[in-house]
């Protein structure tokens, strides 16, 4: 197959500093995890996926001839969470070929990787930065990036005014681009960020994007996702404790660095009953992905009222759909009572007047098991067991959403 355009990946910096870091965890403490990751699409393309299957894998050939350059590596060890040894395994890493397959049935695009978790991991970002930049291609392209660009005016505009129109509230106003997975393409996410930095450096603190932090001299964001708590759930410890296991390996690995959690692999509720006294100390604050956010935030502050801890020392990082309006209304919300952070992803990098696409590649089973996150937002649960996700809901008490909705 043959690339008729660019690669759309052609550095493996191009990707999720969280990619990283749980790579690093996870290679030191469980590195003999095999797993297996799903590609799928939530909602309905304007046309079907698999017109795009030839190009995928010219990509995904493309993507498995890369490695880390000298000046890649000297980066990623500058960062001081990463270990040496780390950067000795990345100096000699390279995907496989055949730990990855994409197929078609009927109009759905299949795309599954296969393998030990420390060799296919890292796959899942590039995969989908990959089948959203193809699809977006086929789109009127000068149209798309005047449009885009007028948006991204407007944008920077409405943060500009925050410092005329937001009563000053105790915490700041901070702001993160998280638009990797989903952008439009990698040269308009390089030109979003930019206009951001340079334009708002007072709000704009970061981005998720390797690459781009290096590039632009910004500060690399992001800590874990579910995939990391999920493994977990096949690793041996007792169901009921595979959080508490999780959080602990993290502390051990990062001994106070990248202390901010996610809370939804199981729900809230489920994790602020693992979230003692002990991680509430630990750990700098928490990641909202799910789930009604005020709701969210209210429950984290009053979690740490009730151990005593004053929520204005711990930040919460929101993460969830958000866009510029829905960042500033809870900014205004939980200013005064904790220090927050707004990692902004599709309405940042892919708002150009084109229906999104709506894709994930998530882990599904590991060491043989099914894993699966039971979300505060029921489309956003993914298991293909069911038996398993009747037991997980069992052991964490969390209701049946679909039985909840019939009552």
């Amino acid at each position: 197959m043959r690339i008729q355009d660019k690669p759309v990946i052609t550095s493996l910096l191009d990707t999720d500093l969280y990619k990283f870091t749980m790579w690093q965890a996870l290679l030191h403490r469980h590195p003999q995890t095999q797993v297996e990751y799903r590609f799928v699409c939530r909602n309905r393309p304007e046309y079907p996926l698999t017109e795009l299957l030839d190009e995928v894998n010219a990509e995904l050939d493309a993507l498995c001839s890369l490695r880390f350059a000298k000046d890649e590596l000297e980066y990623i060890g500058s960062l001081r969470f990463m270990r040496s040894d780390f950067i000795d395994f990345l100096r000699i890493f390279q995907f496989q070929r055949n730990f990855i397959r994409a197929w078609a049935e009927g109009e759905t695009l299949n795309i599954v990787a296969t393998g030990p978790q420390v060799h296919v991991m890292a796959f899942e970002i590039f995969v989908l930065a990959i089948v959203n930049e193809l699809y977006f291609r086929r789109a009127d392209q000068a149209a798309a990036i005047a449009e885009g660009r007028k948006r991204l005016a407007d944008k920077i505009t409405h943060v500009q005014a925050l410092a005329k129109e937001a009563k000053p509230l105790r915490n700041p106003f901070e702001l993160f681009d998280f638009g990797v997975r989903r952008r439009f393409s990698g040269p308009w996410q390089r030109e979003v960020v930019t206009a951001f930095a340079e334009q708002t450096s007072q709000w704009f603190k970061g981005t998720s994007n390797v690459l781009l932090a290096r590039d632009l001299n910004l500060v690399p964001i992001g800590t874990m996702a579910h995939e990391y708590l999920q493994t977990y759930q096949a690793l041996g410890v007792r169901l009921r404790d595979f959080q508490k296991q999780a959080l602990e390996d993290w502390v051990q690995e990062y001994r106070g660095d990248l202390g901010i959690a996610l809370t939804d692999t199981v729900g809230m509720d489920a994790f602020l009953a693992d979230f003692d006294l002990y991680f509430a100390k630990l750990f700098d604050g928490l990641r909202h992905d799910s789930g009604d956010p005020y709701a969210w935030g209210e429950k984290a502050l009053a979690h740490y009222r009730k151990l005593r801890i004053d929520a204005n020392t711990k930040r919460f990082v929101f993460s969830d759909g958000l866009n510029v309006d829905t960042a500033l209304a809870l900014y205004h919300h939980f200013g005064d009572h904790v220090q927050l952070g707004f990692g902004i992803g599709t309405q940042l990098t892919n708002d150009m007047g084109l229906k999104q696409l709506n894709i994930v590649m998530k882990i599904v089973h590991a060491n043989g098991q099914p894993v699966a996150k039971l979300s505060d937002s029921p489309g956003k649960t993914m298991c293909d067991d069911e038996t398993f996700l009747a037991y997980l809901r069992q052991v964490f008490n969390v209701p049946d959403p679909v039985a909840t909705t019939k009552e």
